[in-house]
């Protein structure tokens, strides 16, 4: 008899439906299994084998062909298991053939029948939702996932005896508990713990506001990473559809943490800066996220910018563009989404000592030169605010007192946020943050007063700033606009924005500082 059951198999993060087609039958003993199956998939045969032994069906003295389908699609992972299973006990007529009509089977079954935990339950999930399926088994292991995505009616089990039962009529398997959104529970580094760096604390805020990306330039000890782990801290919670794809990519890569309730805390990512290509935009033999798609809907510090490796810093120019990252194999093409807040910190010369106001700096000006050049123009143009750190003085080094809280800061940075909420819900733009607007939306939003344009153009002439850096500057001024209540764009706020390209020109000397845009 032929049975079918229904699978997925993960590409990135998108589940594809497969179809498990099982012919089984009395006959010479074989177990084949087709359909461009890799060596995990394909070891299912003897874990199956052994599972079903131990709900009494003995398949020794059978001939099963197992079809996963569509062949021309790479099955990998270990999650075709349990649909192997059931689709054998359909076909030898131990279960009913209807009982597992258009239910998603997802699991790995162990060599005594226990159901084990996978790897990306929440995708699965989501992408059954949005197929149509209602129904699907997962493993009780995974019951914190199951339990965020609505519309599916899930139910878990911990061996396939109890799913044998239940297919059965003999029982009901259980349904995964309503979880909350939890609330921020885990320490969080605070604001007020800085002393000093006004400028660099400004910056901060102004691209918490709109999402913008943030270049931090001053010598070791300035503070940089210190604000940069206080990000995350002046960020707005997670909306539930973000979170959901924070943990959906968490969970194709087995990431995710050991809470029970649906985390509102927006990733925080600092990958070392020995970190190849693969593991900044992702890749590899199965097509795993990278970092800048692990920070999704978060932060991405890149501390020692500067000694990034070329090939991996120039990768990051297209995610940062388009706000998805696309690995192309042989076989196959791989979408992440990638829409991270950028932080990159760097010294301003080898020695990092350039510029803090005493001669210990032994770097000479080509030095200096070619040490910046690691960072090319088409990159510095991604990063929108730019913001010199001065070494920081020694009576604000011993000051009892810092400047504003975390908590105070964050209470602006939402009340920003949500004047650009609400310009999208009343459709004026097509996203929710200033720094992700398209050119129409800029047109549409960014108008500049006879003033503005004036403080534009001169910033254009006097630093050659090309048409993404003027792109750029419009979206930060909008921000700083939103953050002080202005409907419409002053030449305050443009000049601003300007000011936070002081990268475009070597601002310590005044001398051009040239780059492989210029």
């Amino acid at each position: 008899m032929l049975a079918i059951a229904q699978s997925a198999v993960l590409v990135g993060i998108t589940s594809f439906p497969v179809r498990v087609e099982v012919q089984a039958e009395r006959g010479i003993p074989t177990f084949e299994l087709v359909g461009l199956a890799e060596a995990a998939v394909r070891e299912s045969r003897v874990r199956v084998k052994s599972a079903l032994a131990g709900v009494g069906v003995d398949i020794s003295e059978c001939r099963v062909t197992v079809n996963l389908a569509p062949a021309d699609v790479k099955k990998s992972g270990s999650s075709f298991d349990l649909a192997i299973a059931l689709g054998t006990l359909v076909a030898l007529g131990a279960i009913p053939e209807e009982s597992i009509a258009g239910v998603l089977l997802l699991g790995e079954l162990s060599l005594n029948g226990g159901m084990q935990s996978l790897r990306g339950v929440v995708a699965h999930l989501l992408g059954a939702k949005e197929r149509g399926v209602v129904r699907a088994i997962v493993p009780r292991a995974n019951e914190r996932e199951a339990a965020l995505v609505d519309g599916v009616e899930v139910e878990l089990a911990s061996t396939l005896g109890e799913i044998v039962d239940a297919l059965r009529g003999k029982g009901a398997l259980r349904q995964p508990k309503v979880v909350a959104s939890a609330t921020v529970t885990s320490p969080i580094d605070d604001l007020s713990d800085v002393r000093g760096q006004h400028g660099a604390r400004r910056a901060l805020e102004i691209c918490a506001s709109g999402a913008h990306n943030l270049l931090m330039m001053g010598p070791p000890g300035a503070g940089k990473t210190m604000l940069a782990r206080r990000l995350p801290g002046i960020l707005p919670a997670l909306s539930r559809e973000e979170a959901l794809e924070v943990i959906a990519i968490h969970g194709v890569a087995g990431l995710l943490g050991t809470t029970s309730s649906l985390v509102v805390e927006r990733p925080f990512r600092a990958p070392h800066h020995t970190a190849s290509d693969v593991a900044l935009v992702g890749g590899g033999e199965h097509s795993r996220p990278g970092e800048v798609s692990l920070s999704h809907h978060g932060v991405l510090f890149l501390d020692e910018l500067s000694e990034l490796r070329r090939t991996a810093l120039e990768a990051l120019r297209q995610p940062l563009e388009d706000g998805v990252v696309t690995v192309c194999r042989m076989r196959m093409t791989v979408t992440f989404p990638a829409r991270p807040m950028l932080i990159g910190a760097t010294n301003p010369c080898p020695c990092g000592n350039y510029g803090d106001g005493t001669p210990r700096c032994g770097c000479g000006f080509e030095a200096i030169r070619q040490y910046r050049r690691r960072l090319s123009g088409p990159l510095l143009d991604r990063l929108d605010f730019h913001v010199v750190l001065p070494r920081v003085d020694l009576l604000e080094l011993q000051s009892a007192s810092g400047g504003e809280s975390s908590a105070v800061v964050r209470a602006r940075v939402e009340a920003s946020r949500a004047t650009q909420r609400e310009r999208w819900r009343r459709g004026e733009v097509s996203v929710q943050a200033n720094a992700h607007l398209s050119q129409r939306d800029v047109e549409r939003v960014c108008a500049l007063d006879a003033t503005g344009k004036d403080v534009l153009a001169q910033a254009v002439e006097r630093r050659g700033l090309s048409a993404r850096a003027y792109g750029k500057v419009l979206r930060l001024a909008r921000t700083i606009a939103d953050m002080d209540g202005a409907t419409a764009i002053a030449a305050k706020h443009v000049m601003e924005a300007v000011l936070g390209r002081v990268l475009d020109r070597d601002q310590t000397n005044g001398r051009p500082f040239e780059t492989d845009a210029a």
